[in-house]
This record gives structure tokens, sequence and C-alpha cells, in this order.
């Protein structure tokens, strides 16, 4: 098997290609590299610079590496930005996926792995989300991973694809300081980037129906979302047959956001009491993953904890940022 991994040199990408090619799977990555670096690629792995809405890169990079698995990681992943852009958020994620499955299947290639979100549930208004939970995305950034399960499932009935997909939960974390995530649209990179600018980290809302007023989500270690990935990968290289999965990947616990604003100040010794501010429109008050089913269909579960994730995250903002410090 040789396995073609879109994004591959993006955050989430970087660490599925280091897992895989530390499994012993054979890879290859497709960047644009809009938001991925080469040097988050193994030495060896070959890296094809190119859009997922180029067919003919698709087209080659299949035939030319004998490609029999797709990995379909790249995506613009910003939620607020996909509220201002819509028009480009389906361009790169739902016509952008449409093109890889349009060369996988003119390819030969039956296998597909799919990056979905929790982002597809929306304000799910339930303890536990499951993977039946009714899905009613609230921005054009969720409805686009739904409509990208859709496509996937009509495709693999139409083609006889065998087909996975992953609903990432909060992921955080790093393998090793030279991974770490570049962005700073997620939680725990945002109060990173207040500590560092010497500004108190914002609380978005603190009146929400759970413990300590904040939101409640389920955070993942980026280290668990890829060997989540690997798993994925070795059920669908076993499969004889067709194979549909969607499974969430969470650890099943909730941290609020004051928990994770303790956590960031005992693993980095900042003071990290918050500014309050207005709630952001269409933020749920809890979202955590019910893990049951992907350890039944994978045999996997998270290995690691929230104080990991915020360690290896805080290496890795330092290696990056010259201007934080550790107080």
């Amino acid at each position: 098997m040789t396995w073609l991994i879109t994004g591959g040199a993006g955050y989430i990408g970087g660490h599925v290609v280091r897992q895989l090619a530390e499994a012993g799977e054979r890879v290859v990555v497709l960047d644009d590299l809009s938001s991925g670096a080469p040097g988050r690629l193994p030495a060896g792995v070959p890296l094809v610079v190119g859009s997922t809405l180029d067919r003919g890169v698709l087209d080659a990079a299949i035939r030319e590496h004998g490609v029999t698995g797709v990995l379909h990681v790249a995506a613009k992943k910003q939620v607020g930005q996909s509220v201002t852009e819509p028009l480009l958020y389906y361009r790169e994620n739902v016509e952008g996926l449409r093109t890889v499955l349009a060369a996988a299947v003119g390819g030969g290639v039956r296998r597909v792995l799919f990056s979905s979100s929790a982002a597809v549930y929306g304000m799910p208004d339930v303890d536990v989300v499951t993977e039946d939970t009714p899905c009613a995305p609230i921005n054009p950034y969720g409805e686009t991973k739904l409509v990208g399960e859709w496509l996937l499932r009509a495709a693999a009935r139409a083609y006889g694809l065998s087909t996975v997909s992953l609903r990432y939960f909060n992921v955080a974390g790093a393998h090793s300081p030279e991974l770490a995530d570049d962005g700073v649209s997620n939680l725990v990179p945002m109060v990173f980037q207040r500590l560092t600018d010497g500004l108190p980290p914002l609380v978005f809302g603190d009146d929400y129906p759970t413990p300590d007023g904040t939101c409640v989500r389920d955070y993942i270690h980026v280290e668990d979302v890829a060997s989540a990935h690997v798993a994925a990968v070795r059920r669908l290289d076993a499969e004889d047959g067709p194979l549909s999965l969607t499974l969430n990947i969470g650890r099943g616990e909730g941290v609020s956001v004051r928990g994770m604003l303790d956590a960031i100040a005992r693993i980095t010794g900042h003071d990290t009491a918050p500014e309050n501010a207005p709630r952001r429109p269409g933020d749920p008050a809890r979202v955590v993953a019910a893990a049951d089913l992907i350890r039944k269909e994978l045999g996997w579960s998270a290995r690691y904890g929230v104080d990991e994730m915020i360690g290896s995250a805080w290496d890795g903002w330092l290696a990056r940022h010259p201007g934080a410090r550790r107080p």
C-alpha cells in the first residue's frame, strides 16, 4: 500500500505522516504549502507541491507513486473566516474533496480516509456526542465537513470505495517543537499569544450553563489524532470488502475554558487570570465526544492528557516565538 496524504505538511498532517512512516507505511504528501512547511516531513517522504483542486497534479501523483489509498487532511479550517469567506471554504473543502475523489476513482484507488470535524454537530443539546447525534452545523466550515461526509458516502456507494471519516474534536499539543501548531485560532495558542503580548487571556462568555460558567470541550492530543489515523489505515488495509465508518476522535472527557487556563498557569508559570469578553455567536456550552465506537471498531483510545497537550504545545511555542518567556 502507498498512501497519498493531502495536507501532509500541515500541523495535523505532519503528525499523521510521521506516525504512518514510523509504522512502516509508504506515504507521499501533496500540499500547496499555504499553511504547511516541507520541514515538517520526515526524511525520504516525497512531497508533491500542488493543490487538491488540480486534477492533473493529483492524477500524476497517484500514477507516479503507485498510490493505493488516499488520506484527505487538506482543508481550510478557521470558523470565523468561513463565515466571512464561505465561497472560499466551499471551493477548497468541498470542490477540493470532489477533485481528490475523482482522481482516486480514476486511478483505481479504493480506500479513502477523510478528516472530518466535530463542527458537523453544531450546538448539540446532549452531555456526550455520539456518532448518531443529529448533525446541524452552525457555520460554513462545519457545513463543508458534513457535505464532505455526504460526498464520500455517495462516492463509496457508487464506486465501491472503502471509507473512514474521522471527526476531530479540539486538537492540541505537539510531538516536538518543529511540528507545533503555527496558527492562533485554537484556545491554547490563543492564550499563549496573549501571554506573550503581556495581556490577560480572553474568556468569551462566563455565564454558560456549565459548572464554572465557561464552555466545556473535549481536548485531544495531536499525537492521539495521528495514532487514530494509523489505526484507521490498518483497518482499511485489512478489509477485503467495502467498509464505511464514521468515528469520533476524542477522549470522552470535558474540560472548561477556566480549567484549561488553570492548567496553562500551572505548566507555564504565567498568571492566566482572564479578561471576560462577550460570548461569541454560535459557541455551544458543551461539546464532548463519546469515544466508545472508535474503541470498538479500531481498538483505539487516547493516551495523553491535558497537561501533556499544554506542555508540548508550550515547548513548541517557545521555540517559535523568541519574545515569549518563561517567568
